[in-house]
Parts: C-alpha cells; structure tokens; sequence
C-alpha cells in the first residue's frame, strides 16, 4: 500500500478533486440560496487552487522534458 502523505499541501493534492467537487457543491447552494457574493467567492477558491494545480503539473511537464 503507498505511504499517505502527511502534509497539508499532500493532502489537498491527494484530494483535489473531491475539495473542488465540494467547493462547487458548496457555491450551488449558496447560489440556490440567493448568496451569489458567497458562491462567486467559493467558486473563486476552487478556481485558485485549480489554477495552482495546473501550473504544478505544468511545471512537472517541463522538468521531465
């Protein structure tokens, strides 16, 4: 079985998909709720850390290269 990581930052990478998943989740319901300043907030949350993601990847690319 792999070693779980053990910081934070492992974690959230570990599961980023299930966080933005429930980010979004989140900001539905806000929106449904009529707290579009609330939604647009943690959609922008979501939208930082998936931006983040890709320019680790991005990165990763370009040293394996």
């Amino acid at each position: 079985m792999a070693e779980q990581p053990e910081s934070v930052a492992g974690i959230a990478e570990l599961y980023l998909g299930n966080i933005l998943y429930a980010l979004e989740r989140c900001a539905l319901a806000m929106a449904e709720d009529g707290k579009s300043s609330d939604a647009q907030f943690y959609r922008g949350i979501g939208r930082l850390l998936a931006e983040a993601h890709g320019r680790a990847r991005k990165g990763d690319a370009s040293d394996s290269a």
